[in-house]
């Protein structure tokens, strides 16, 4: 038999409910025990959605029923202090980006969970996104010679609504998982340059990064855009790469499907999704890696059973969280900051 961690979840807005719960639910290592929600609109979506998962009104509560691990997917403002809550409960953590509001916070968070010999890790799900583990493979294999360039997007036109709150503003927001590519990619950033708009929460932003490794990465995010450019485009010395839609598997989420529902299908990118390898004016398409967010939850409970380490090590978010704080000081300013 499989050994099976028992799994909580705090929260149950859009977050909760799309990105993580079907995922959790979808993990054949873990036992989804209960939700944590205090709304009777959420709790009354539990029972529906998630038949044999209980509310819960507290992280406390979810402890005392034998939980061993909790994924935290709240409003940004409350991560850093639900995640002590649950760490001084004894559970392991997984946070929801944005990690914390700032790198004190974030790194006060990391600090505190390995005082207490707790696990924790931040959900940087788009690590796995089927473009990005692509690009990799490209860099990987020699295929974009030596890189120079580095832009990602993530852009959309909703001039009638504002940033959702709960994600603390589009450069927390987005800039998590944009910031955190790129250092995955080309390793640390020496230098940022930041421009931003939008008030109260920031709606438009850029960010300029200067990578150690020589690489400069031009990372773009927005509410505001009425023309998205495309979601990657990669630049080396032996080719440009160009992938043009956001990773499928958010689109399956909200579609109601999952991993559970769809076995190996899962994360295979539509080959019309496909990106493109260039070499001057033309083209040819590039098989795009599967999509593979649901490998994270079962590694978190390897993990939890000391049976592999965590998907993500917070600290790496830390150093992402710094790169945010650099940015917004940068726009606020109208300087670049060297790190």
């Amino acid at each position: 038999m499989i050994e099976r961690v028992k799994f909580g979840l705090v929260g149950y807005g859009t977050g909760g409910r799309v990105f993580h719960a079907p995922l959790i639910a979808s993990a054949a290592n873990i036992d989804f025990v209960g939700v944590v929600t205090t709304s009777e609109e959420r709790r009354v979506q539990v029972a529906e959605q998630l038949p044999g998962v209980a509310a819960y009104d507290s992280i406390a509560a979810l402890a005392a029923d034998g939980v061993q691990a909790v994924a935290i997917s709240t409003p940004a403002s409350t991560h850093a202090a639900l995640a002590a809550e649950a760490i001084a409960a004894g559970l392991a953590v997984v946070v929801d980006k944005p990690f914390a509001l700032d790198a004190a916070a974030a790194r006060k968070v990391v600090t505190t969970a390995e005082e207490a010999g707790v696990l924790l890790t931040v959900y940087q799900n788009r690590r796995w996104d089927s473009d990005f583990l692509t690009i990799r493979k490209l860099i990987e294999d020699g295929r974009l010679g030596e890189i120079r360039r580095f832009e990602s997007r993530m852009e959309r036109w909703a001039p009638d609504r504002e940033p959702p709150a709960a994600g603390g503003g589009t450069l927390l927001d987005f800039g998590s998982h944009l910031v955190d590519q790129a250092l995955q990619l080309h390793g640390p950033a020496v230098r940022v340059h930041a421009e931003m708009r939008g008030e109260p929460l920031d709606d438009d932003f850029f960010v300029a990064l200067h990578h150690a490794s020589g690489v400069e990465s031009h990372l773009w995010g927005s509410w505001r855009q009425a023309g998205p450019g495309p979601r990657f485009r990669v630049t080396g010395s032996a080719g440009t790469y160009i992938s043009p839609d956001l990773d499928y598997q958010e689109t399956l989420l909200k579609a109601g499907k999952s991993p559970a529902k769809l076995g190996d299908r899962w994360g295979v990118e539509p080959e019309h999704r496909w990106g493109h390898l260039f070499r001057g004016a033309t083209g040819a398409p590039v098989e795009s890696c599967r999509g593979r967010w649901d490998t994270f939850y079962p590694a978190v409970a390897d993990a939890v059973l000391g049976n592999g380490p965590l998907p993500v090590d917070p600290w790496d978010s830390v150093r992402a969280m710094e790169i945010l704080d650099a940015a917004r000081r940068s726009a606020t300013e109208g300087i670049s900051v060297v790190l």
